[in-house]
């Protein structure tokens, strides 16, 4: 009797340790963003007005180690740059797509700290000079990489998130450092 016990004990105790977490996420995000380098001349510092990602991450709760995929949409505003000729702020549209690991050093279930990297196209409003050469009257659209690290924490259904992110990562377009802090509802 007591191997039966033991034994229902221990199956159920795997079963409750092994749940799923929310696999996918949908919400909105802002931040702030600046010029790096000499792109910050170029471009400024300013924020995001909105943006939206959507992610999928599915990992269960006795993993520490998964794979995230997280698509992201930004409408921002820059100030302070030289590239601002007719408008008083610098306005872009960027989109990125990433992949990468989900990972949970510390005891909790709720909480990941995430490394992802990926592509990202941006387009301004205004033409960019991507180089000190003054006959390059610059462009309104870049392709380039883009790496981000962050920390994602489950409320229940909601995740925070909280992302530094870095992108034109070898690319001619402007190199930007941002700070991303959104709010996500998680499901199934």
């Amino acid at each position: 009797m007591r191997r039966l016990v033991a034994a229902v004990v221990v199956t159920w105790c795997a079963a409750a340790h092994a749940e799923p977490m929310p696999s996918g996420a949908i919400g909105i995000f802002t931040g702030a963003i600046s010029g790096s380098g000499a792109d910050a001349k170029r471009i400024g510092a300013g924020y995001y007005q909105i943006g939206a990602q959507a992610s999928w991450q599915p990992t269960t709760t006795d993993r520490r180690i998964g794979w995230t995929l997280r698509w992201a949409t930004m409408f921002g505003a820059l100030y302070g740059g030289s590239a601002q000729h007719i408008e008083p702020a610098l306005h872009t549209l960027q989109m990125d797509l990433t992949l990468g690991v989900r990972v949970r050093p510390w005891s909790t279930v709720t909480r990941y700290l995430t490394l992802r990297g990926g592509a990202e196209i941006l387009r301004s409003n205004e033409p960019i000079a991507t180089s000190n050469d003054p006959m390059d009257a610059g462009h309104r659209a870049f392709f380039g990489g883009v790496a981000s690290i962050g920390l994602d924490q489950y409320l229940g259904n909601v995740m925070f998130d909280i992302d530094v992110r870095y992108g034109m990562i070898g690319a001619s377009g402007p190199a930007e450092l941002a700070l991303i802090i959104g709010v996500a509802f998680a499901g199934p």
